[in-house]
């Protein structure tokens, strides 16, 4: 055969061999399109949304410790001050103990149940490096440690936030354990009704971004019952109490303003817009909340106090937290300008008038604040309003009617809760100290030191 005749067979050879194995190939080219996606079916984290988290969980421990700290010591006279130190310090430690052994679970671990997230993740099992939670966009997922942990600071700071109702004359094992129960019967079913996809206020779609009902109207309510529970300070409306250092409260304030960007941007759980949008929020409701407060003193004092200044800053605070990542600016800043007025009432006249002693105002701030954000919420999330709008089908009657159903659960829930512990509390260690050690100051009667030497 010339060379001619085989490379003329040979390419027809070649070409009928293509041709039947065509099929083959294209079934693997399928088949393998078909793998493709099933590979890529796991999300990986992305590391930039990682650090956002990362640093948003230590700006929210900021927040407690030393912010929270400072803010309620400046506000105690000065023989209690190391006494709210060493409240806020040792709550905060106990509760990131209790988030990883059963905390995480009860709220996120997963359950179908309404009410509590259920015991597949005691002691943080199944979370590993490399395990991810879900955050709001589809695809996209942050480790599940950095969720658990932002979350775990959030669980610390709530119940610190009840310490300054009661501060200057509760004890301190009764502080701890009080807290300890607190956040396994309240916070943690709370937080699972709220923030969970199987929580019961979460699917009947309340708006909750970073903690208006779970943080604030829950710590405000048992605040509220701690203060009337545990009694009024020995000479109450008669001797002086006015707060020791206001340096020291200014200061504690602005750790919580800066701390609290990671608080409320970090609930978006990624570095993108919905961030940015909490950020920019988180100024503004801030700062009007701030002019707001300083400007009904001015009408009603006649002078603007730093103790104004303070309260404005945290009343913002508290007020945008529901709504951080949901309206627009100019809703955060209507928000920020009603707010004070409203807590500035209930500190000054509800409090007066009814005669309980809360001693930092944690249910006429915090409490009220957060009820009225909540609110608030329900209103400035209408895209007519600048907000983000509602859910397909939702109206702004029907929002703000789910909104005051989740306050009202809360209430509830935190309310009974709440009373009933603290009565456990008091029957096993009793609540208060004795009125020697109250007179004497906390410093030295239960902690054996003093905050300042004369």
């Amino acid at each position: 055969m010339s060379i001619s005749k085989f490379s003329s067979h040979f390419a027809r050879l070649g070409a009928a061999s293509a041709a039947l194995l065509a099929p083959v190939v294209a079934f693997a080219q399928d088949a393998a399109t078909t793998a493709a996606p099933a590979a890529a079916a796991a999300p990986v984290p992305d590391k930039g949304d990682t650090a956002f988290m990362f640093i948003s969980t230590l700006l929210v421990l900021f927040m407690i410790l030393p912010g929270l700290a400072l803010f309620y010591g400046g506000l105690v006279r000065a023989k209690n001050m190391l006494s709210v130190l060493m409240q806020c310090t040792m709550v905060a430690a106990v509760l990131m103990l209790i988030w990883v052994i059963y905390g995480y679970s009860f709220a996120f671990g997963g359950s179908d149940s309404p009410y509590w997230g259920g015991t597949a993740k005691l002691f943080l099992a199944g979370v590993t490096k490399d395990s991810t939670a879900a955050t709001f966009s589809q695809g996209v997922v942050i480790p599940e440690f950095i969720f658990a942990m932002f979350q775990m600071t959030f669980a610390a700071i709530t119940p610190a936030l009840i310490v300054g109702a009661f501060a200057e004359r509760i004890k301190f094992s009764a502080v701890v354990l009080f807290c300890a129960l607190w956040a396994t019967f309240v916070y943690f079913p709370i937080a699972h009704m709220v923030w969970d996809a199987n929580g019961l206020l979460f699917k009947m779609g309340a708006l909750d971004f970073a903690g208006g009902t779970v943080v604030h109207i829950n710590a405000g309510v048992a605040g509220l019952i701690g203060a009337i529970m545990v009694g009024k300070r020995t000479g109450y409306g008669k001797d002086m109490m006015a707060p020791h250092s206001m340096t020291l409260t200014m200061v504690g304030a602005s750790m919580l303003w800066f701390g609290w960007f990671g608080f409320n941007a970090g609930s978006n759980l990624e570095a993108s817009g919905g961030a940015m949008l909490a950020t920019v929020n988180t100024f503004i409701a801030t700062a009007a909340a701030i002019v707001s407060w300083a400007g009904v003193e001015t009408l009603t004092r006649g002078k603007a106090s730093m103790l104004g200044g303070a309260s404005g800053m945290v009343a913002g605070l508290v007020a945008i937290t529901p709504a951080a990542g949901i309206v627009g600016p100019m809703g955060a800043i209507v928000m920020g300008l009603l707010v004070s007025p409203l807590c500035y009432f209930f500190v000054s006249v509800v409090k007066n008038k009814f005669g309980y002693d809360d001693t930092a105002d944690v249910f006429g701030v915090h409490g009220i604040g957060g009820m009225f954000g909540a609110i608030a919420t329900g209103v400035f999330a209408s895209a007519s309003l600048g907000g983000v709008g509602y859910a397909e089908g939702v109206t702004m009657s029907g929002q703000v009617v789910t909104q005051l159903t989740a306050i009202l659960t809360t209430i509830i829930w935190c309310g009974i809760g709440s009373a009933i512990l603290y009565k456990v509390v008091d029957i096993i260690v009793g609540l208060r100290v004795t009125v020697e050690a109250e007179r004497e100051g906390l410093d030295l009667a239960t902690h054996g030191e003093a905050a300042y030497h004369s």
